[in-house]
């Protein structure tokens, strides 16, 4: 698909274009509005592609569970494995989308492999988050910053006291999530990996802070988040913070989510998430 829709699409999804605006736009960019209206299924997620890992697996026990948060009580989804014994515990941060069925499932891979898995739902505080992706995006300009990173930093602590943990923690955002994945490494010291896929970076006077192995993956065709990469490189060495920086040669931002039909690459995410999950077991095991 062209690589101007594709940034069209991008530039709806993470900034103040409404979905008129979006649909015109992609109207001029196809030629017609009938073109725009064909071209939009292929552009916008497709749930029906978000279950590689069922809810009823053998292997795995799945929960909704709360936990306190900032003034607010949090909602999240929860995936562990269905042995007994003590497992390392991972985050599992979501797009601006909310906690959808595509995280949900990515949390159960994370349980598959042997982890106990949370992914909160950043939009706690105004209920939760809804069916409707227009309204979910609005409602992440509305969450405050500061309140938003104690309840993630809540989530380390609320999975540190289930008895199946076995004291370490990481964890994996994507997009904005990946951004809070960052944010999570400067402001936990007592976190042992961050993984962020696709996430914006955090200010180079905070790197020297982070205490975890921090793995980034990105996508070389993803111009707005990759333009922060080289600040962020020279701090992590420049702070002697461990890190691994992967790019993906030809993916797209979101190259991760398999409901995302013209921005997956299933190369490149199958490859990515190998590399997630080596980490995450030579380091939270």
């Amino acid at each position: 698909m062209d690589q101007h829709i594709i940034n069209l699409f991008d530039e709806y999804t993470h900034k103040p274009l409404s979905r008129q605006e979006f649909i015109n736009q992609l109207a001029k960019l196809t030629g017609s509005m009938g073109a725009a209206l064909a071209v939009l299924p292929l552009l916008e997620l497709n749930y029906a592609n978000a279950a590689t890992v069922k809810e009823n697996d053998e292997d795995i026990i799945t929960e909704d569970i709360s936990y306190p948060g900032d003034d607010t009580v949090m909602k999240a989804y929860l995936a562990r494995p269905a042995l007994s014994g003590t497992f390392g515990a991972v985050i599992v941060i979501h797009e601006n989308r909310g906690l959808n069925p595509h995280i949900k499932d990515v949390t159960r891979r994370v349980a598959k492999a042997g982890f106990i898995a949370l992914a909160p739902d950043a939009l706690s505080p105004f209920g939760g988050t809804p069916q409707n992706e227009d309204d979910a995006r609005n409602l992440f300009s509305q969450l405050d910053a500061q309140k938003n990173l104690h309840n993630f930093l809540k989530a380390l602590d609320y999975a540190r006291t289930r008895k199946e943990c076995n004291g370490n923690t990481g964890c994996v955002g994507f997009c904005w999530g990946g951004g809070i994945a960052n944010d999570l490494a400067v402001h936990a010291p007592e976190l042992k990996v961050a993984v962020a896929f696709y996430g914006r970076q955090p200010k180079a006077e905070e790197v020297p802070n982070i205490k975890a192995i921090v793995q980034l993956h990105y996508g070389s065709l993803d111009e707005r988040i990759d333009a922060g990469i080289p600040a962020y490189e020279e701090a992590l060495k420049k702070a002697g913070v461990k890190y691994e920086l992967y790019m993906y040669e030809g993916a797209q931002h979101a190259f991760h989510n398999d409901t995302a039909p013209t921005r997956y690459n299933e190369a490149a995410a199958k490859l990515a998430w190998e590399r997630t999950i080596r980490l995450f077991r030579n380091r939270l095991k």
